[in-house]
Order: C-alpha cells, then structure tokens, then sequence
C-alpha cells in the first residue's frame, strides 16, 4: 500500500534515495567505529574503548531512525553490505591500532557527513516539500556536529 502523506510521489522516491545514501554512510562510519572499539590500543584503552562504545551505540540509533524514516515515506531501505559500500560516501581506510589514526578517521567522517547533511537540508525541504526530512537531517546534522567537537578535542 502507498504512503498518501502528502509528498509528491515522484519527490518521495529522490528523498528515498537521498535517505538511503546517508543511511549507508551512518552504517560505515558504525562499522568504522565498532572496528576501532574492537582494537583500540594504548595506555587510555578503557577510555577509548568506552567513548567507542558511545558512538556507535548512539549511530545503530541514528541508523534504525533513518532506515525507519525511509519506510514511513513508503520506500524500501538498503540493508546489504554491498549496497551500503556502492552508496557511501565514506572512505574504508587500513586497519590501524594507533588512536590518533583512528580518531583522524573518524573526525573525517563525521565533517562529512556533517557537509552533505548541511547540502541536502534544502534540498528536501525547499525541493522536495519535506520538511520533516528536512528536520531529521537537521537533527542528525547536530549530532554528527557534536560527535566531530568531541574528536577534535582529543586531537587537540
């Protein structure tokens, strides 16, 4: 049964498809970050490994939100591992146990994802007339904002 919502079929199915390319970038960057909470190493491992753990805890959210999202709007979400990696922006990087690496890969992530989410706002909200698109991907946009401050502050 079709969504009737209010969303002009054919903007509907452009949002899917937006959606469908941040979902495969929220599940990298999860797998990513799992990835370095697996093998993390050095003097701060609990540390690491526990603000790790926070992230991609708060991204298997964000990613059962978005795919979510995708559904209520009437389309199918992406579930395969290599559609995630056809439709992502993100890059897969080596294997690394060093923590600055990692949390440089992971700021790198987070800022772009933070661009294309700051992109796309306008797009569904003054092209395709979905303002609650528009909404989500402003929420997503803060927390992708907040995840980077905190990284950098490692950095620094």
């Amino acid at each position: 049964m079709k969504a009737d919502i209010g969303l002009v079929p054919e903007k509907s199915q452009l949002a899917a498809k937006k959606l469908n390319t941040i979902l495969a970038d929220e599940f990298v960057l999860y797998t990513k970050t799992r990835n370095y909470h697996w093998n993390v190493e050095g003097s701060n491992f609990m540390e690491m490994h526990k603000f790790y753990e926070t992230l991609y805890s708060e991204l298997a959210e964000v990613i059962d939100v978005v795919a979510e999202r995708i559904r209520s709007i009437g389309h199918y979400s992406q579930g395969r591992l290599k559609d995630f990696i056809e439709l992502t922006n993100l890059l897969e990087p080596d294997y690394t146990t060093d923590q600055k690496s990692q949390l440089q890969n992971l700021l790198e992530d987070h800022e772009t994802i933070s661009r294309y989410l700051r992109k796309d706002i306008p797009v569904f909200n003054d092209e395709y007339h979905d303002i609650g698109n528009a909404d989500l991907l402003t929420d997503l946009l803060k927390s992708h904002e907040k995840w980077a401050w905190f990284i950098r502050s490692y950095l620094s």
